[in-house]
């Protein structure tokens, strides 16, 4: 029998109805979400752990397999697991310019394909990943050290909200335009000019996502799912310590895009081994239109100052802070406190690392708590919730590469340590290094030098201030001058709250007030919470707002006169 093609399968007839859900809830920002984050059999599938696990044990020790991907040769396996063993699995190789020139090859019936279409692509890719999210946890667990909840969670229902909420945006500002208008012009003599317009979203050109360590899906779906819908072909560049999670989506995006009968090369892995440093010349490239970057703010600000031809959206580094001013539920707030500080160890881009109190005290529904006694209390929250080894390692997972280790060795010598970082051992992998939070005490006067700095990981100051409105100022101008991802207030007095709020403002930085319960500052949602501010030096682009996707393409329009007897017969 003769060969014949597949017909290319409508995903927007199947996903339309979500994607309407998911623009009016960018609208209403309450809490909504499609993608279930239990990890529960009952939600998932009775099979789905087991089968996700099994996924991920048959990969390792095996080459990736990408069929018809470009580029020839193999990147050597390079990835450890921070629990305490080799992944073992190599990838296809393909050079910068390899890459590039494949994408931009594939560009055309994508760009033509309309916002619709695309569109549907994009949240079928994110369905498919949503199925698939006990395999990709195990892959994030072993390459970023998340305790296996919080790799399910971030790495996956969480990423899949990010993306999608980077497509609905994407989308809707796509459409915000009519695709044709009639143009009628009166005269004062003569008939009226005519004319008859079309309006066509175009993308910017080849897009480049560079991955980070500690969350290489949760921070790369906005700009992946972002510059897809908009009409841009993606390379996607890794980081050597994470690449399996993102193997796996780029596996999952070629095999969608072909079902819908597009080059599968709209989607390209440019898997690098460690030191080769091939980013910079990605970055470079004159066909690279788009850059999304998670990481460092050296290789941040680099990026933004070199890559002229692209339009470049960063999240780098900053200084993460929280004032304390006053509480009504001690005990509430050292907890909150304590889990924010202990989550991941401390990797996140926004976990709190400036814990500004005045010298004489806060008031408090316990008496009032001197700067030191509030550091002394922070540690004992912190040996609380991190007492039981078997209970700790899932709050704190494993740390993920020895900078964040000599980081700590470093640490260890500022200030007074109130509470040193001890090792703890992992009931189920010995060989994986976990550490607790270290928490120094430093004077705002003395030690700016060192609060001015940022020291990711498990590494955190209580720094003594001369009063509230000191604080602030502090807050306001290191935050200003250096960035920052969070900040948070705890105070009784709606004065010094709005207060808090105005420096916030000022600084750019959004603000949580008063968490004592199961908010916690260094998380946010999708669909209600913003992440990041593009007006402060800790990133240049939000997750995600409009000008997180009206950048990635620009409306083109095309116009012709309508003849008198065409237009009358109108």
């Amino acid at each position: 029998m003769p060969h014949t093609t597949p017909e290319p399968v409508d995903f927007f007839a199947r996903h339309r109805e979500l994607l309407e859900t998911a623009v009016a809830a960018t609208g209403s920002r309450d809490h909504w979400t499609p993608y279930p984050e239990s990890p529960s059999k009952s939600v998932y599938g009775e099979e789905a752990p087991k089968l996700g696990e099994a996924a991920f044990r048959d990969q390792l020790g095996k080459p990736f397999e990408l069929p018809g991907h470009p580029g020839e040769g193999t990147v050597q396996a390079s990835e450890t697991s921070p629990y305490g063993f080799a992944l073992g699995i190599s990838y296809p190789r393909v050079s910068p310019e390899e890459a590039v020139a494949a994408a931009k090859a594939a560009t055309g019936p994508w760009r033509e394909a309309g916002p619709d279409v695309r569109a549907g692509v994009a949240v079928e890719i994110l369905a498919r990943l949503n199925a698939a999210s006990f395999e990709n946890a195990h892959a994030v667990q072993h390459t970023t050290g998340q305790a296996f909840v919080m790799a399910f969670q971030a790495g996956g229902p969480h990423a899949q909200d990010r993306g999608l909420e980077a497509v609905a945006y994407a989308w809707a500002e796509q459409k915000r335009h009519p695709r044709s208008a009639r143009w009628t012009k009166p005269q004062r003599k003569g008939g009226d000019l005519v004319m008859d317009k079309k309006f066509t979203p175009v993308g910017r050109g080849v897009s480049l996502l560079i991955a980070c360590n500690t969350f290489p899906t949760w921070n790369s779906y906005p700009g992946l799912f972002a510059s897809l819908v908009t009409g841009n072909p993606v390379v996607i560049k890794p980081h050597p310590g994470a690449v399996l999670p993102l193997a796996l989506t780029v596996r999952t995006a070629r095999e969608v895009l072909a079902e819908a009968g597009f080059d599968p090369d709209v989607v390209v892995l440019a898997a690098e081994e460690p030191g080769e440093r091939t980013a910079g010349f990605l970055a470079l490239h004159p066909d690279v239109r788009i850059i999304d970057f998670t990481g460092s703010t050296e290789f941040g600000d680099w990026l933004e100052t070199n890559a002229r031809q692209a339009a470049v959206y960063t999240e780098k580094a900053g200084l993460n802070t929280v004032v304390l001013d006053s509480t009504g539920d001690y005990r509430g707030l050292l907890g909150n406190l304590a889990f924010s500080l202990s989550l991941y160890s401390g990797q996140m881009c926004t976990t709190p690392q400036n814990l500004l109190i005045p010298r004489t005290g806060i008031a408090t529904d316990r008496g009032v708590k001197s700067a030191d006694e509030f550091a002394d209390d922070l540690g004992a929250a912190l040996d609380k919730l991190l007492g039981d080894p078997a209970r700790a390692v899932g709050t704190l997972g494993a740390i993920v590469n020895d900078g964040v280790l000599d980081r700590l060795e470093k640490a260890a010598a500022l200030g007074t340590t109130v509470h040193g970082s001890q090792p703890v051992e992992h009931p189920d992998h010995p060989r994986a290094t976990v550490r607790t939070p270290l928490v120094a005490r430093l004077d705002a006067g003395a030690d700016e030098e060192t609060y001015t700095r940022e020291w990711f990981g498990p590494v955190s100051f209580v720094i003594a201030t001369d009063s509230t409105e000191h604080s602030l100022r502090i807050f306001r101008e290191t935050v200003r001058a250096h960035g920052a991802l969070t900040a948070a207030v705890h105070s009784t007095s709606e004065e010094v709250l709005a207060a808090a709020e105005s420096a916030a403002l000022d600084a750019r930085v959004h603000l949580s007030e008063n968490l004592t319960g199961g908010v916690f500052v260094n998380q946010s949602a999708a669909f209600s919470d913003f992440h990041g501010s593009a007006a402060n030096p800790a990133a240049s682009a939000t997750l995600s707002d409009p000008a997180f996707v009206t950048g990635r393409f620009a409306t083109l329009q095309s116009r012709r006169p309508v003849a008198i007897e065409e237009s009358t017969h109108a």
